[in-house]
């Protein structure tokens, strides 16, 4: 089973994916959590050099980046998991890249299907939590934590278009997406994906 966590900066995507981790490893799953951009040896290199500050990239060449570093991430990590029987925890899959690079770098949601077409081989989430919290709250909590990277420091309307294309993904397929409001208590927001956690995977049998 594969389990995608989406939402814009700031949002608690890495907290909740290690908590979520630590409660399905009590109870017997075995489990592998990843990240994108990223997930492999050849992805965490390419990562550290796109998310550089005043690194110039275009759009389509930073596309281009995370469809490369996703078809290694898919063949290297997430197909094997999937195939050997684990919950896969993913930190942003193909809706981020419909998100970001579709909405918020205006590509052609066309190109971005062909691609993912290509890169995922059919795989999709079984099951994606989107954390939900406004632009302004999640850059306050992401500048406050940490150094913010290229794309963290784009300007508010970029992710403004990045939020707008999350709630619309949302919106469009809701038996997929699972939104939680990000600005709940962490232990909050903890129960509430272990319960649809729970109840999906009783879902497929697992």
């Amino acid at each position: 089973m594969l389990i995608t966590f989406e939402g814009i900066e700031g949002c608690g995507k890495t907290t909740q994916i290690e908590l979520l981790r630590d409660h399905l490893v009590r109870q017997g799953y075995h489990v592998v959590t990843t990240r994108e951009p990223g997930g492999t040896g050849f992805g965490e290199a390419l990562r550290e050099l796109l998310l550089k500050k005043g690194m110039n990239v275009g759009p389509l060449c930073e596309l281009l980046v995370f469809m490369a570093m996703r078809a290694q991430h898919v063949d290297e990590i997430i197909m094997p998991a999937l195939q050997s029987g684990k919950i896969v925890l993913c930190d942003r899959f193909t809706d981020a890249t419909y998100a970001y690079q579709g909405s918020g770098r205006k590509i052609d949601t066309g190109v971005i299907d062909t691609l993912n077409r290509m890169v995922t081989k059919g795989i999709r989430p079984n099951l994606t939590i989107l954390l939900d919290i406004t632009v302004e709250k999640g850059l306050r909590r992401r500048a406050e934590s940490s150094d913010m990277d290229r794309i963290e420091e784009e300007e508010t309307s970029f992710h403004q278009r990045v939020k707008k294309a999350y709630d619309k993904l949302a919106q469009e397929d809701p038996r997929r997406f699972f939104v939680v409001d990000a600005t709940l208590k962490i232990n909050v927001i903890h129960d509430l994906i272990t319960t649809k956690v729970n109840n999906t995977l009783k879902s497929y049998g697992i």
